[in-house]
């Protein structure tokens, strides 16, 4: 399986402007620019995206241990807060809340952090990926 994007850019790096688009068109010419990863610009940016992309990912694969073990998840929700310094993407955090019926908190943690540490997109960030989790939340 492949899945593809187009970034397009025009000018420079603090007046010009871009669009994201998606195979999906998901996103569809949607506008990014310096103003919009560095300011308050309505528009998206590489780390949103990634922030988006890491917590659907991992709640994805939580889903997965969760059932293989035959637990059923009323409600994962996952927010992920990405951390972007002096030009890298230092850290990606994880804060989930869980609501799963007859989970010890053990196991909980168990699957939780094999999620974490074997999504395919945990695997592909290189770098220090942290969670806080609440079940039953």
């Amino acid at each position: 399986m492949k899945r593809k994007a187009t970034a397009v850019w025009n000018g420079t790096i603090k007046e010009g402007k871009g669009n994201l688009s998606t195979q999906s068109q998901v996103l569809q010419k949607t506008p990014y620019s310096f103003h919009t990863r560095f300011e308050d610009e309505k528009g998206t940016n590489p780390e949103e995206l990634i922030g988006a992309a890491h917590a659907g990912c991992f709640t994805m694969q939580l889903s997965a241990n969760l059932s293989k073990e035959e637990f059923n998840p009323v409600e994962l929700e996952t927010k992920c807060e990405i951390t972007f310094e002096d030009g890298t993407i230092k850290k990606s955090h994880l804060i989930l809340t869980a609501k799963v019926p007859g989970i010890s908190q053990d196991k909980f943690n168990e699957l939780v952090k094999h999620a974490k540490e074997n999504c395919p997109v945990s695997k592909l960030l290189n770098t220090e990926i942290t969670l806080d989790s609440t079940l039953n939340g």
